[in-house]
């Protein structure tokens, strides 16, 4: 027995417990039909196992909440419903819908969640596209100024029939500000959450900057931009992402409200804010409105960069990033 304890002792020479090796821990999961990557820096296993536990199962909450493929979402209980009573909805969703139609004026109806009308017509998968007379009939449903909220009795109301709604633009966002939140509240100082093309940074990547690459349109495998930064959220809103191609246009699950089809003036636009959702529903408005007019609305905004990368792959920076000199180009 002497023996065998004093090996063990050699086995464990050197060794340090997990409290006192600082390392970075990760984990990759699939929720909210995109990949969910959670990544901290931690001196103590079980904690940061504890914290990524928290921010996934976050994740799924969300999920249940807010996906239009699911049933018993509160989401699908608005598109079966609101066209025909007010319905009463959760404090969050409801701040959420509010947010989405601040930016709806934004734009000036750039952004507006009630595209779902016509959006949910594409099928990616089976490239399937509305017909022009399906697609004139989902038009006149669209519309954010028809989707009418009541702050005192917390409800939705679709005014107009056919109205849907997708939080598509919006919930990834969302969901890496809670999840960046719940890390913060666990002690993590240094981390990322990332939901698909959506990212928030906590912190810093332990005395460097995180280094976010803007992905090439066209060649998935390269990158045209690097971006250091820290302790902000950063989205991407590209046309490759889910698509098919119709013979010389392409159609994209990015949808521009006023004509129920997909954008063809860009191929990509990546946008840093403070926060993932204001990053990811600025991605989106840019992406609709095009360069010129949705640089002009980047420039407005405090806090917040973008970069374009056009329909001819020329790459556009905002005033911000230009001056600051941060963009690495590849």
């Amino acid at each position: 027995m002497l023996s065998a304890l004093r090996n063990a002792v050699r086995r464990g020479a050197g060794r340090r417990p997990d409290t006192a090796a600082p390392r970075w821990f990760s984990r990759d999961e699939v929720i909210m039909g995109t990949a969910i990557h959670v990544e901290l820096w931690s001196d103590d296993r079980a904690a940061a196992e504890c914290a990524i536990d928290a921010v996934l199962a976050e994740m799924h909450r969300i999920d249940a909440l807010m996906s239009p493929y699911k049933e018993d979402s509160e989401l699908s209980l608005i598109n079966r419903e609101a066209a025909r009573r007010p319905v009463r909805v959760c404090d969050e969703l409801f701040t959420l819908l509010a947010r989405s139609l601040a930016f709806s004026e934004l734009s000036q109806g750039a952004f507006d969640i009630t595209y779902a009308s016509a959006g949910h017509l594409y099928d990616y998968r089976r490239q399937v596209r509305p017909t022009d007379a399906e697609l004139a009939v989902a038009r006149a449903a669209i519309g954010y100024r028809n989707l009418l909220l009541d702050a005192d009795a917390r409800t939705v109301r679709f005014g107009r029939a056919g109205m849907r709604i997708d939080l598509g633009g919006f919930a990834k966002g969302h969901a890496v500000d809670n999840g960046v939140a719940i890390l913060a509240r666990h002690g993590v100082r240094h981390g990322v959450v990332a939901a698909g093309g959506d990212s928030r940074m906590l912190g810093d990547r332990c005395g460097r900057p995180w280094t976010i690459g803007v992905r090439d349109p066209r060649r998935a495998d390269d990158v045209v931009a690097l971006l250091p930064l820290e302790d902000v959220a950063v989205s991407t809103s590209g046309d490759y992402e889910r698509y098919f191609d119709d013979g010389d246009e392409r159609c994209h699950h990015l949808i521009d409200p006023r004509t129920g089809k997909s954008p063809t003036t860009v191929r990509s636009v990546t946008v840093i804010a403070a926060d993932g959702l204001t990053s990811e529903a600025l991605s989106k408005t840019v992406f609709v409105l095009g360069v010129e007019r949705g640089m002009q609305i980047v420039a407005t905004l405090p806090g917040v960069d973008a970069v374009v990368v056009d329909a001819q792959g020329q790459l556009h920076y905002s005033a911000g990033l230009l001056h600051s000199g941060s963009p690495t180009r590849q």
